[in-house]
């Protein structure tokens, strides 16, 4: 196991009718921009409970932020806060608008031009506007860490960036909202989660049981608990199983002391830039990918993970990696996700531009730092 340091400040307020506890987590004086999406809280009856819960605050909002935030809409938030003096940030919502959220903490007191160099020179926060969260669909586990996603819409790039200064000082998860959300986006969210652990689990073993352990466990979790949301959204004691374990797959744990991936993010980004496509989409595209093409590299942990958590015990190694791959492919489409790049009509023209963008980056992925633009090109071909 590798030397590691370990600090999660977020406070979780978990359990049905929590969201009543926002106004005890600002302080008193604190004048609030709220952040939210395309508006469905107002349908589910979150953006009144917030309101209510907040009446004694002086409350401003800003609405509209798109899965896959654009840097343009962050930006104008970013206006918001600076003209209306805004001292604490709470998105209510998904990972796409905390993602933002965070951008709009750091980019209010950027001292150093464009806030864009955050994402695309990776430059460092000295400050920002402290963040409260509410979320409403389980995901991303954006709720417990200081990381964030954002597409600039206006050059197709989807880049990441992270600081503890944007890590939310709290984090408010009332399992009930997942009560009203679609099945595309409880689908994405397990297929997301999943993924997420999947990147710091499937490298190779540095004699790490307890992240191994939790990992598995997590993974197992959304197996059982993923479908039975999907078949009954009202079933409470699932839906929290789920909350949480999306929360747990992101939140620094499982990635201590242990070799992370994230091949399958970055490649997944270039997808959902250049194409739209839902970023958990990508991923249950990529990944099936990945675990071919490294499937020398990352055996011992394939085989592991097919034992485990496939239960998969018989054959050569070779045939219980095959099958190991194809059960996690089952998996994404059990969710009534499809896996292959055909079904979203990407083209070989955009495995062409994704392949470019590597190479002009001089990017090298992986827990081995050895996937360039050409096997990039290789993985998405082989999903087609």
């Amino acid at each position: 196991m590798y030397n590691f340091k370990y600090k999660n400040p977020t406070k979780i307020i978990f359990g049905k009718g929590t969201i009543s506890n926002v106004a005890n987590e600002i302080p008193a004086k604190a004048k609030i921009l709220m952040t939210y999406g395309g508006g469905s809280i107002k349908k589910t009856g979150v953006y009144n409970q917030v309101k209510n819960a907040l009446k004694n605050f002086e409350l401003f909002e800003f609405g509209g932020i798109e899965p896959n935030p654009h840097y343009e809409t962050c930006m104008k938030a970013v206006e918001v806060a600076k003209k209306e003096k805004i001292d604490f940030l709470l998105s209510v919502g998904g990972g796409s608008v905390l993602d933002a959220t965070k951008l709009i903490a750091a980019g209010t007191l950027y001292k150093n031009g464009d806030p864009w160099k955050i994402l695309s020179e990776k430059d460092r926060i000295t400050d920002a506007l402290p963040i409260g969260a509410i979320l409403t669909l389980p995901a991303t586990g954006s709720e417990m860490n200081g990381n964030a996603v954002i597409t600039k819409n206006a050059t197709q790039e989807k880049l990441a960036f992270g600081s503890p200064k944007v890590m939310p000082q709290f984090s408010i998860l009332d399992p009930e909202c997942v009560f009203t959300l679609p099945d595309r986006q409880v689908a994405n969210g397990i297929a997301d989660a999943f993924a997420h652990v999947m990147e710091q689990y499937l490298t190779f073993p540095v004699n790490s049981p307890i992240q191994d352990r939790f990992a598995e466990s997590i993974l197992i979790t959304l197996i059982e608990e993923g479908p039975k949301v999907l078949a009954n959204r009202s079933d409470y004691e699932a839906a929290a199983n789920l909350m949480w374990s999306a929360t747990m797959a992101l939140n620094g744990l499982i990635a201590v002391g242990v070799p992370q991936d994230w091949t399958t993010h970055d490649i997944g980004h270039e997808l959902t830039a250049f194409c739209g496509i839902d970023h958990a989409r990508t991923l249950a595209v990529v990944f099936p990918g990945v675990m071919n093409m490294k499937r020398d590299n990352k055996k011992d942990k394939i085989i592991q993970y097919g034992k485990r958590i496939w239960g998969i015990n018989k054959g050569t190694d070779n045939e219980i990696i095959d099958l190991t791959i194809q059960k996690t492919i089952d998996f994404f489409e059990s969710l009534g996700i499809r896996t292959k790049l055909s079904d979203y009509d990407v083209s070989e023209h955009i495995i062409e531009r994704i392949m470019n963008r590597f190479k002009e980056r001089g990017t090298k992925m992986g827990e081995n730092t050895d996937i360039d633009y050409i096997e990039t090109g290789a993985i998405l071909k082989s999903r087609l």
